[in-house]
């Protein structure tokens, strides 16, 4: 199936830019061109041989390498091979776990570093964002 522009964009952007299955870089210019760097296609995490749709929840991008040697195995067995469970997060996700990291290290700053005062919460708070922002399941 042909997948406008659009479409690609936001499949692209569901892992910001990396294969779903090895997580290599992409490159967003190089969609379908098989033999160049960051080349990509778009996967269907549930193949369609075995009833997957074209739904955006099972459309992510892979390197063409990963999504050819997948075939119509499951994805889980694919990121298996490669050391990982789930498929990488997109910037907004990234951003969320950052912010709501910053606010768990608020909470933990203001029990666990309450003897220090505001600096304490202010600490946890800045600790805290930047293990949420850098926080990826595996």
């Amino acid at each position: 199936m042909a997948f406008d522009q659009q479409r690609q964009d936001a499949i692209f952007k569901k892992t910001d830019g990396r294969c779903h299955i090895c997580r290599k870089k992409l490159a967003r210019k190089n969609y379908g061109v098989v033999g160049a760097r960051g080349a990509w296609e778009v996967e269907h995490s549930v193949p369609q041989a075995t009833g997957g749709t074209h739904h955006l929840n099972n459309l992510f991008p892979a390197c063409i390498p990963c999504n050819r040697s997948k075939r119509d195995s499951s994805t889980k067995t694919a990121r298996r091979k490669h050391g990982y469970r789930t498929a990488p997060l997109s910037k907004e996700k990234k951003t969320g776990n950052a912010w709501l990291g910053g606010l768990g290290g608020a909470v933990a700053g203001r029990i666990l570093l309450a003897p220090l005062g505001p600096l304490g919460v202010a600490a946890g708070a800045v600790i805290g964002a930047i293990v949420g922002s850098n926080y990826e399941p595996d």
